[in-house]
């Protein structure tokens, strides 16, 4: 008895009338929450008693912020993650000495694209270490190494609080851009001790920590608020914002984005000759073309003082333009295929089947096989 075939009906495909446009990423609520602090600044600026208590503040605020970052920060990962060492020296030199070296080649852009100050802030910018939470984030997104990309965030950040006041003494120079040697007692007193205090005590707060993950994320993010309010008042006080001009502001941001976009260019390629796998390369183009704006902002509002607000202003563009460049990267890198990725069955004829009769005897090695 024949049966017939039936086949369900397929589908019919949606028509292709217009080409997807590309999905921008979403405004981070931080990134309003940060240029609302320096509008109050620049309207209501603190002054006199209140900016003492506020500079007080400010400091009590970065020394909690360095504790924190000692207090999470697993010693057992870190020392683990030094598996991967040519992968973090390789972001150790993107941000480290590729950046700087960037940032002194941007020195003939003086005076007649930027001026002094702001240029002092953009070679700031290149010495800052790299981000932690963003490079994690832009990673997993472009599904590379995301374990390689947390302890080189970490990494960085450790080696930042040594390297970013040393880069900065021997680049930056003295009083003329706001910075002294002294400035260098202040990283130690604010930054680098309660580092280590953080993490000296891990094993007694790291689960106080771990349970009020929340609320502490929300202490940082307060604290840096705080230390940009504090920097910008002193920058109103001082009258520093009378120096730039709109122009000046749009010439920084065009200098910024060639910057952004040879760091991301060089860490890709560059880790390429390295012969770093795709994986690793992801991680270390978001990890090594990144500068951290938490780490950067309590620095600079010690190195710098009443300059700060000049000094923090490029790393603060760059914050917002590396947010937003790196995201629409993360997801173009997430349609790459993967070298290990299955390929999907393809629906191909499946060839027939060869009968031979009952009395054929079969062959007896590979060989005596017809071809």
């Amino acid at each position: 008895m024949n049966r017939r075939r039936t086949s369900s009906p397929s589908p019919s495909p949606r028509p292709r009338s217009s080409r997807r446009m590309p999905s921008w990423p979403r405004v981070d609520p931080y990134i309003l929450a940060l240029l609302g602090t320096v509008a109050l600044a620049a309207l209501l600026p603190a002054s006199g008693t209140a900016a003492d208590v506020a500079g007080g503040a400010s400091t009590g605020a970065v020394a909690l912020l360095f504790f924190l970052y000692g207090a999470r920060l697993s010693t057992r990962e870190a020392l683990d993650g030094l598996k991967s060492w040519r992968l973090h020296l390789t972001v150790l030199a993107c941000t480290f000495l590729v950046f700087p070296l960037l940032g002194l080649a941007a020195r003939g852009l003086v005076p007649f694209v930027l001026t002094p100050e702001l240029y002092s802030g953009l070679l700031f910018l290149c010495l800052v270490p790299s981000t932690i939470q963003s490079s994690i984030a832009y990673t997993s997104i472009a599904r590379g190494n995301v374990a390689a990309a947390i302890c080189a965030g970490s990494f960085s950040s450790i080696a930042g609080i040594v390297a970013t006041p040393l880069l900065a003494a021997l680049l930056l120079g003295g009083g003329a851009n706001g910075f002294s040697p002294d400035s260098l007692l202040r990283i130690v007193a604010q930054l680098l001790l309660p580092f280590v205090a953080g993490q000296l005590l891990r094993r007694w707060v790291a689960g106080f920590l771990t349970r009020h993950r929340t609320l502490l994320g929300r202490v940082d993010r307060g604290s840096i608020l705080l230390v940009v309010y504090t920097a910008f008042s002193q920058g109103m006080v001082a009258g520093v914002w009378h120096q730039v001009t709109p122009g000046r502001l749009g010439a920084l941001f065009a200098v910024e984005v060639v910057l952004l976009a040879a760091m991301l260019t060089i860490s890709w390629y560059g880790a390429r000759r390295l012969g770093f796998d795709r994986a690793d390369r992801v991680a270390i183009q978001f990890a090594g073309s990144k500068k951290s704006l938490a780490a950067g902002l309590p620095m600079a509002s010690v190195l710098f003082g009443a300059q700060a607000s000049l000094a923090v202003m490029p790393l603060m563009l760059f914050h917002m333009l590396q947010l937003v460049v790196c995201a629409l990267l993360a997801k173009r890198r997430s349609r790459d295929p993967l070298p290990d990725e299955p390929h999907e069955p393809q629906s191909v004829e499946p060839r027939p089947v060869e009968r031979r009769p009952m009395s054929e005897p079969r062959p007896t090695s590979p060989a005596s096989e017809p071809r």
